[in-house]
């Protein structure tokens, strides 16, 4: 009896510290960042890129760079409200340090040590550059300090337990860095640089599994509107096929395709998109252009 009282034990233990393993928050030291300088020309282009302004930007207000949040994600686990990126101190993060931002946008890790809901799509973000991230961070320290806090997120149990997630990240969450193709040109690189890291595109023009993971093997190939209305469409080129380079290069310039124009949620993109350098877009175009046709 106490053999098999001392196993049971034992066992207990051992699946602790294994359950603790998987669902610790992990964070980025400030101690491994080496000296940097920003370029906030660079972070401008990466605050476009990564769509900051398309969830946090304070709703119904024409100026996209008071990033106050508080607008509704709505997904099949209930709803999300991005909250208050604005460098305000307390409201926003104008407290927060260079290591607390590149953890939460790498590791979705909190300041307080709180794993970030994956609504906040740094699944993708973890491709970036340190060197990016902080470039980021700078150009939103120079954007207008915004007052007010989000409410919470509307998430029913058993989906808004938040340790829980740490073993959604044990799944979805590798910490690789994009790592460019030598076999591709150098626009093909940062076009897909662009397209896999900051501007999340597989985030909404994926399937995702039961756990919310996207489903690898239909990457890009559209899927269910989270929000419920209608579908996401498919980029590659199953769906593409006869839009070229150009096509899809002005698609992320104004929004107009070969037939009519985007819609729904794609024209918060756009209104990103359209800031960056028409190379940044033809690079994007040509490594979407570039992508297998999947069904």
């Amino acid at each position: 009896m106490r053999r098999w009282l001392l196993a049971v034990l034992v066992l207990a233990l051992i699946g602790a510290a294994g359950f603790w393993f998987v669902t610790r928050p992990e964070v980025v030291a400030a101690s491994t960042l080496p000296a940097h300088k920003p370029n906030l020309d660079n972070g401008k282009v990466m605050f476009f890129a990564g769509g900051c302004t398309a969830c946090h930007a304070t709703p119904k207000q024409d100026d996209r760079t008071r990033l106050g949040g508080g607008m509704e994600l709505k997904s099949p686990y209930g709803s999300f409200y991005p909250p208050n990126i604005s460098p305000h101190p307390k409201d926003g993060i104008g407290a927060w340090s260079e290591a607390n931002f590149i953890t939460a946008m790498m590791k979705g890790t909190s300041p307080d040590g709180r794993h970030y809901f994956p609504s906040f799509p740094y699944a993708s973000y973890q491709r970036m550059t340190q060197a990016d991230l902080r470039d980021m961070f700078a150009f939103i320290k120079t954007l207008p300090p915004v007052e007010g806090r989000v409410r919470d997120h509307d998430v029913s149990f058993p989906f808004n337990i938040r340790l829980a997630l740490g073993g959604w990240k044990f799944l979805y969450l590798d910490g690789r860095p994009f790592t460019p193709d030598p076999n591709r040109p150098v626009d093909w690189n940062r076009g897909a640089y662009l397209v896999n890291g900051p501007a999340h595109c597989a985030e909404c023009h994926s399937p995702r599994n039961l756990l919310g993971g996207i489903v690898e093997a239909k990457r890009f190939a559209g899927g269910p509107n989270p929000e419920g209305e209608g579908t996401i469409p498919n980029i590659t080129q199953h769906a593409l096929g006869e839009y070229s380079v150009k096509d899809i290069e002005k698609i992320l310039e104004t929004g107009e395709t070969p037939e009519d124009t985007v819609g729904g949620s794609m024209v918060a993109v756009v209104r990103n998109t359209s800031q960056l350098s028409q190379s940044d877009r033809a690079a994007m175009a040509a490594y979407v252009k570039s992508l297998p046709p999947v069904q």
